[in-house]
C-alpha cells in the first residue's frame, strides 16, 4: 500500500512513525511539506519520501491523507480535483466535513474522515472515523490501518457524530490536561516541591486510567469503591460536586460540540 501525506506536521508525523514502526516500506510514504526542516528530519529519521510540492507521484497512492490545517485545504486539493480514480482520501482536517472535501476535490466520493487527538503522538490516540457510503468494507479497512498505527479506532455511522467526538477525544485531552494542572497546584499547596507535586499527579491519573481500562465496570462503581462513607476521599467529592466541576465538564464538552458544528459551516462556505 502505497501512502502519500498531505503535510507532515505533528499528527502526520505520529502516523508515519507508527506506520514504520508496525512495518511498512519507509519508501512506500512519501509526505508532502513546505517546511525545509519538517521534511529532513521526516526523511532522516524514518526514511520516507520527502517532496515539497505535489508531484505526479501522489496520484498514484492508494491513500491521500490530508493532514494540512482545515483553512488551508481548500488551496491544498486544488491540484487533486477531478484527477483522483482509485485513491481513498483520508481526512484528519479538524471541522471539514465529508461533503465539503467532496466538493474541494471536484465530486470525488471515496472519502474517510478521521478526527484522532494529540496522544496519537506516542501511540496512544483515540481516533474517530467515518465515511461516505461509496467506500467499501476493504477501503474502511485500509483507512483503520493506516489510523491504528497511532492507537485505537472508533467508527460513527452518522457524521453528525463526529463533533461528539472532537468534543470528548478530540479536546478530552485538554480536559485533563487541566485536571492534572488543579491536582498538581493542589499537591504543591499541601507541601511538595513541583517535581513530587507533578509525579503525584501523573501517576495517580495514569494508574485510575489504567485501572479502568482493565475493569468491566463503569466509572462510576470504581469512584464508589474508593469513597468510603464519612472518609476523605468523600469529603472531597462533595466539595467538588458543590463547586459544580461534573456539569462543568459536561457542559464544556457540549460547547466544543457546537462550536465544531459552527466550524464547519464556517469552514464550508469557503
Amino acid at each position: 500500500m502505497k501512502i502519500t501525506f498531505l503535510g507532515g506536521g505533528n499528527m502526520a508525523a505520529a502516523l508515519v512513525a507508527g506506520l514504520v514502526k508496525q512495518g511498512f516500506t519507509p519508501t512506500d510514504i512519501q509526505v508532502v511539506e513546505l517546511l525545509a526542516e519538517q521534511r529532513q528530519k521526516l526523511a532522516e529519521v524514518y526514511g520516507v519520501v520527502c517532496l515539497p510540492q505535489v508531484e505526479a507521484s501522489a496520484l498514484e497512492s492508494d491513500v491521500l491523507v490530508l493532514a494540512v490545517k482545515p483553512q488551508q485545504m481548500q488551496a491544498a486539493l486544488a491540484p487533486f480535483a477531478g484527477r483522483l480514480q482509485h485513491q481513498i482520501v483520508v481526512s484528519i482536517a479538524a471541522g471539514l466535513t465529508l461533503e465539503i472535501l467532496s466538493r474541494w476535490l471536484g465530486g470525488y466520493r471515496r472519502i474517510v474522515r478521521a478526527m484522532p487527538n494529540t496522544p496519537a503522538m506516542i501511540g496512544a490516540g483515540m481516533t474517530g472515523l467515518c465515511a461516505l457510503p461509496e467506500v467499501t468494507l476493504n477501503e474502511r479497512f485500509a483507512a483503520e490501518r493506516i489510523l491504528q498505527a497511532a492507537g485505537t479506532t472508533l467508527w460513527v455511522e452518522d457524521e453528525a457524530m463526529m463533533d461528539a467526538v472532537t468534543a470528548i477525544s478530540g479536546s478530552g485531552p485538554a480536559y485533563l490536561f487541566l485536571f492534572l494542572e488543579a491536582l498538581e497546584q493542589a499537591a504543591a499547596e499541601l507541601g511538595f516541591p513541583p517535581e513530587q507535586a507533578r509525579l503525584l499527579a501523573i501517576e495517580t491519573t495514569l494508574g485510575a486510567a489504567r485501572l479502568a481500562a482493565a475493569s468491566p465496570e463503569p466509572a462510576s462503581v470504581l469512584r464508589q469503591r474508593v469513597t468510603s462513607r464519612g472518609g476523605t476521599t468523600e469529603a472531597a467529592l462533595n466539595v467538588m460536586q458543590e463547586r459544580g466541576v461534573v456539569d462543568g465538564i459536561i457542559a464544556g464538552a457540549r460547547a466544543a460540540e457546537a462550536r465544531g458544528r459552527e466550524l464547519a459551516r464556517q469552514l464550508g462556505g469557503a
